[in-house]
């Protein structure tokens, strides 16, 4: 290779070398910087695509585990009113029992009844006002919900109403039933015994579907953590393994600075030549 002040391969060799190794340093510091090797599309397209695909999807589930809550929620809210209209029913009973005997005086009868519809009305207060998110499963009217089931969108967990409202087929008991005479306390009576069972039965069936929802909501959570973490195993960077790296590449870079330093200085020996 001939000597020449105008042309300088060692050095324009160690200055490529330098700019790979600032190149890489500046990759690895970004790394360690953000946590991640795959921070932004240009770092890799295609892992990049399929994180967002991923994250998208994650986002989602997020939404149906939401829409689950409010499910499980307004499911408990039922159940807590139903058990409560069931306790009424047992009081209700007890008071048509007891205004079955004959031998009662009318005044006793008439406390009976008064207790009776007192009783009767509360169970109207209650499934009227079991509402939650403007959801109620068992007053009159009720519809039962829809909650999302998947990220798509195209499937859905419903849950059916199951109506505790006086007059309704679970509940036989009407807002005119009364235990006046010992006539209609009998009539009454088997009333309020059927609607005992049928609530006890409306009741078992809100139970099942609570159990539904939660055992879907801990499926959608699973889902939703195990795609996070196929995320992390895209684009999350080995730290450990970057922290080495960054230290091989600084002293690397250090080498390539003497080195450029050296053949920077490769040319001066030229002028040796020409003194006396």
């Amino acid at each position: 290779m001939a000597n020449s002040v105008n042309t300088n391969p060692g050095a324009l060799i160690a200055l490529q070398n330098l700019n790979a190794t600032n190149a890489q340093l500046t990759t690895t510091q970004s790394r360690i910087n953000t946590g991640k090797k795959v921070a932004s599309a240009k770092d890799n397209g295609a892992i990049w695509a399929i994180a967002q695909g991923q994250r998208a999807d994650i986002g989602a589930l997020g939404a149906v585990k939401s829409s689950l809550d409010r499910g499980a929620s307004a499911i408990d809210v039922s159940l807590a009113a139903g058990e409560s209209v069931s306790d009424l029913l047992l009081q209700l009973k007890e008071k048509a029992l007891a205004a079955t005997d004959k031998s009662l005086s009318t005044a006793s009868r008439s406390a009976l009844n008064e207790d009776f519809k007192a009783i009767r009305d509360q169970i109207t207060t209650v499934t009227n006002n079991s509402d939650f998110n403007g959801i109620n499963l068992i007053k009159t009217g009720a519809t039962g919900f829809q909650a999302l089931a998947n990220a798509a969108g195209t499937a859905t967990l419903t849950v059916k109403p199951e109506v505790l409202a006086l007059g309704s087929t679970n509940v036989t008991v009407t807002a005119t039933t009364t235990i006046g005479t010992s006539t209609q306390a009998t009539s009454a009576l088997a009333l309020v015994s059927a609607s005992i069972d049928k609530v006890s039965g409306a009741l078992a069936r809100l139970g099942t579907a609570s159990k539904a929802v939660a055992t879907h909501s801990t499926f959608v959570g699973k889902l939703s953590d195990a795609l996070e973490a196929g995320v992390g195993n895209l684009v999350d960077a080995d730290l450990a393994k970057e922290s080495a790296t960054l230290q091989a590449l600084q002293t690397k870079q250090q080498l390539g600075v003497q080195a450029l330093s050296i053949a920077n200085q490769s040319t001066s020996v030229l002028t040796s030549l020409f003194r006396n």
